[in-house]
């Protein structure tokens, strides 16, 4: 979370509980009685505690801030930013942030909401809500402004599927965003990326371990290595933070195989695409297979850097890497990407 937004809470906590009285308890009941009997619930930037206790047990109050946990009366209370949850994978049941989610950089909520993704079970129910930037009666806060177009597409790369985006306030300019944790892989991604890697889609097998191009015979990650474009084999988490290599897909729907897509899905996919390109300003992007991309942009394509660009940044298109395309080689994949990082640094 930005830190004098952290540490704003942490001077004005008791004067903020007292300002802040609950007014969502019926919603939290009701998100409670939808969380799986006997699993965790996370109350996520949970302030004082004004809704733990109604989401029912058992609860997490995850907090940055160690004033607003010390004033929560109930629950496991855990001292946490939400761009870094500590929790091991699908470890949570329903995850509720009231207010919270707003308060991390525009840049960086895709990242914040993967780490959620990879928090909680297939299934999940997650309720969100984000406040309109307006007068602050505790100044100094980061309200970073998010309309309903924006945030759909940012939670379904995020792996999420969107029930309903509610607007909520006297005057309609909050929002509440319902979701539900899908099985497929979320967008690692970040600013300053030098290279955004786009699949086709997610294999099944991929979303299960939550790693993109996992199955052992895909050649990504032993080609990714040979070419130095990461370090270490299959964490795509490593390769964002110490590499600059980012991770998402045309199509976030996991299939069995990608010859499930049809070529509405893709044209889908360009368009977010797109919306993350702009946002996110990578060097380049690296289109992995040229299916998708021959589907809606140009289908005389072939591997290499494309005659255009996807929102000012170039595209560099290349073999699938999947083991079912056995005649192109780990060298061959090694030198597309070498190309690829040799086109983002001339962009």
């Amino acid at each position: 979370m930005d830190r004098a937004t952290v540490e704003v809470y942490e001077r004005v906590a008791r004067a903020y509980a007292a300002a802040r009285p609950p007014r969502r308890t019926a919603d939290a009941v009701a998100f409670g009685a939808r969380v799986r009997s006997g699993g965790w619930r996370a109350d996520l930037g949970c302030g004082h505690g004004r809704y733990t206790a109604q989401l029912g047990a058992p609860v997490l109050a995850l907090d940055a801030a160690g004033a607003m946990l010390d004033l929560v009366g109930g629950g496991m209370r855990v001292r946490a930013d939400l761009e870094a949850l500590p929790l091991r994978r699908g470890a949570l049941a329903g995850a509720w942030a009231n207010f919270s989610y707003q308060h991390i950089p525009r840049e960086r909520l895709p990242l914040a909401l993967a780490r959620l993704h990879d928090a909680v079970h297939v299934g999940a129910p997650v309720w969100i809500s984000f406040a309109t930037p307006g007068p602050d009666d505790f100044p100094g806060r980061l309200f970073e402004p998010w309309t309903p177009d924006d945030l759909a597409p940012i939670f379904e790369g995020a792996g999420f599927g969107v029930d309903r985006i509610s607007p909520d306030g006297d005057d309609g300019s909050d929002h509440i965003v319902e979701a539900t944790r899908l099985r497929t892989l979320p967008d690692i991604v970040g600013p300053d990326m030098r290279l955004l890697v786009c699949g086709l889609n997610p294999s099944l097998y991929a979303a299960d371990r939550g790693i993109a191009f996992a199955r052992p015979g895909n050649r990504f990650w032993p080609a990714a290595l040979s070419a130095g474009l990461v370090s270490r084999d299959r964490d795509p988490w490593h390769a964002l933070r110490a590499h600059g290599v980012g991770f998402t897909d045309l199509v976030k729907r996991a299939s069995a195989r990608a010859d499930a897509l049809t070529t509405r899905d893709y044209r889908a996919g360009v368009e977010r695409l797109t919306r993350l390109v702009v946002m996110l300003r990578p060097s380049v992007v690296c289109i992995v297979g040229l299916t998708g991309w021959r589907a809606v942009v140009d289908r005389h394509c072939v591997a290499g850097v494309q005659p255009g660009s996807l929102a000012g940044a170039p595209v560099y298109v290349m073999p699938n890497p999947s083991g079912v395309n056995a005649h192109t080689t780990v060298a061959d994949l090694s030198a597309h990407f070498e190309a690829a990082l040799l086109t983002g640094s001339r962009g």
